[in-house]
């Protein structure tokens, strides 16, 4: 990666750690705050997150694997609670660069694309309806909503991303450093269960 690119990634990723923004607004911004052209070429997500990775390491290494236990224990009570729509657990919470002001991002892959709405409407959750972009590109259904963290004692945005149970095939395929883009209950059980009590 150059140099101007290394930057841009450095910055960013200050802005992922102290500002909780995600990845591509993070790059938008810094390039921004750094003066450069609206057009400069924008490091890629892996070179933003190892540059996240980085500065955790020099600013948050005391604070941030706490606060990383806690999103994923919340995680996986979310997760629990939909089970029935086959949870896979996504982002910086499943790669262990989140940290305390990190949303969690749940993948739901559903036989219909209603019924998990329905279950929140049915638990009486309030949530709000979006569409953003999905793994595969292309735009999907989510439901957001805010949940309480006892162990940091605040509110975290949870993300349920609506996928279609055929989607689950290729929602696997290791990702570009090789792996496993996102985790089932059973897999963040055993991250959790290898993080000690």
């Amino acid at each position: 990666m150059d140099t101007l690119k290394s930057e841009i990634a450095a910055v960013a990723a200050r802005m992922v750690v102290e500002e909780g923004l995600e990845y591509g607004a993070a790059k938008r911004r810094a390039v921004k705050q750094m003066g450069l052209p609206v057009r400069t070429a924008l490091p890629g997500n892996d070179e933003v997150e190892d540059a996240v990775i980085d500065y955790i390491a020099v600013f948050c290494a005391e604070t941030q694997p706490g606060e990383l236990l806690a999103l994923r224990r919340l995680a996986l009570v979310w997760m629990e609670r939909m089970i029935v729509f086959r949870p896979h657990l996504g982002g910086a919470v499943w790669h262990g660069t989140a940290t305390r002001l990190s949303d969690i991002y749940i993948q739901l892959f559903c036989d219909d694309s209603k019924s998990a709405e329905i279950a929140l409407i049915d638990h009486h959750v309030a949530y709000v309806p979006r569409t953003v972009t999905g793994f595969t590109g292309g735009s999907v259904e989510a439901l957001s909503l805010h949940a309480r963290c006892p162990e940091l004692g605040e509110e975290v945005g949870v993300h349920l991303l609506i996928y279609d149970h055929d989607d689950l095939r290729g929602a696997l395929r290791p990702d570009a450093k090789g792996r496993t883009p996102r985790g089932d209950v059973s897999a963040v059980r055993a991250l959790l269960h290898d993080s000690g009590p």
